[in-house]
């Protein structure tokens, strides 16, 4: 993923979660907003530092049944 995009779906995430936070506490329930205080970081971070699916040309070759 180009770092463009990667930096920009990282900012939407912790927006989102900053968001869900106020909104989990405007409502009055700490137990969703606690955890959008520790799901929305983790998010972020995942994005970071999982690695990315590769597909090659070795995954494009057609199965051969056995004989």
């Amino acid at each position: 993923m180009p770092f463009p995009v990667k930096m920009g779906l990282t900012v939407v995430v912790l927006l989102a979660a900053v968001a869900g936070w106020f909104y989990m506490g405007w409502l009055g329930k700490t137990g969703p907003q606690m955890a959008v205080l520790f799901l929305g970081p983790f998010t972020a971070g995942s994005l970071w530092i999982f690695p990315e699916v590769m597909r090659g040309k070795a995954d494009n070759k057609p199965k051969v049944a056995a004989r």
